[in-house]
């Protein structure tokens, strides 16, 4: 792997092969990695409040045998009080490895150009890696094949939305995507995931009408309407995507046992409706958990760099 995770187009095929088979043996086995990270420290800077990406870095990083240490918003004020490369150079001299989440895709990747430590992207307006590659990991573990498989994907084209496109397309999986008009994935994202998908004999579809993305999907997912930093646009929102919630009229339209993913915190009732999430094709609480076991292998590839 490269030094730093910032987007899973950074991934090659068989860095993702072994993130996975790592996160196997995590999940066989905490006790045999329980002192692999210890005496290293992670950093974790968050400029956006967070549970998930906190809590499973925070745990996963404690039972690697390590530490992680928590820097709040006011503490950092990452290039106001501070600036970037200086925040950068700074905790390299500290500790073995940052996870920045941000509000702007840039600050990431001018982080780790001046960290001499590996950064890991725990989110930013343009990529969410950790989460889409716990998803697809996810997936493989309830469908075990999933080349070929098919993830509809309605509502937003955000960040979520623009990693799952280079992960399904890098492992084989097919996508259709359903947005409302103006409201699809990155346009140099959507362009690079059709090549990618090409290459390995797999598909990505594009359309504004959720019912002809979710037939004969194998995976719906969905994500919350608004994110962080679009409060302003909440009720505008709503009314657009009403028709992209997904409920038990539309996973009637996929498969009989279609996964129900969405990557959390959901806004029941608006994106999902409770019946959907709670239901037993649900699998929306094994992808959280998921994402501590995949990190752990994440930060054994990166701060250790090797294999226990």
């Amino acid at each position: 792997m490269q030094k730093d995770l910032i987007s899973v187009k950074d991934l090659s095929i068989q860095d993702i092969r072994e993130i996975f088979d790592l996160t196997d043996e995590l999940k066989k086995d905490k006790a045999k990695f329980s002192s692999v990270l210890k005496g290293k420290t992670l950093a974790l800077i968050f400029q956006k409040p967070s549970n998930r990406t906190r809590v499973s870095f925070e745990v996963g990083m404690f039972q690697l045998g390590g530490y992680a240490i928590y820097l709040r918003p006011d503490e950092i004020n990452l290039g106001v009080r501070e600036s970037i490369k200086d925040v950068a150079k700074t905790l390299s001299r500290y500790i073995d490895g940052i996870v920045l989440r941000t509000f702007e895709h840039k600050n990431v990747v001018d982080l780790a150009e001046y960290s001499d430590k590996p950064v890991i992207n725990g989110l930013s307006d343009f990529s969410h890696p950790c989460q889409a590659l716990a998803d697809i990991y996810t997936i493989k573990e309830k469908l075990k094949n999933i080349k070929g498989a098919t993830l509809a994907y309605v509502g937003d084209g955000n960040n979520v939305c623009n990693s799952l496109l280079f992960a399904c397309s890098k492992t084989g999986m097919n996508m259709a995507v359903a947005t409302p008009k103006g409201f699809g994935p990155d346009v140099k994202v959507l362009k690079d995931a059709i090549k990618l998908a090409a290459a390995v004999g797999s598909s990505i579809k594009i359309s504004n009408t959720p019912e002809e993305a979710v037939k004969a999907a194998d995976v719906i997912y969905t994500d919350v309407w608004t994110s962080m930093g679009q409060e302003k646009e909440t009720q505008k929102r709503k009314a657009i995507f009403k028709r992209f919630q997904v409920n038990k009229k539309l996973i009637s339209l996929a498969k009989k046992n279609c996964l129900i993913m969405h990557c959390l915190p959901a806004h029941r009732g608006e994106e999902i409706t409770d019946e959907v999430i709670d239901s037993r094709n649900s699998v929306v609480f094994d992808q959280a958990e998921n994402r501590m076991h995949d990190q752990k292998a994440i930060l054994i590839k990166l701060i250790k760099g090797e294999r226990a």
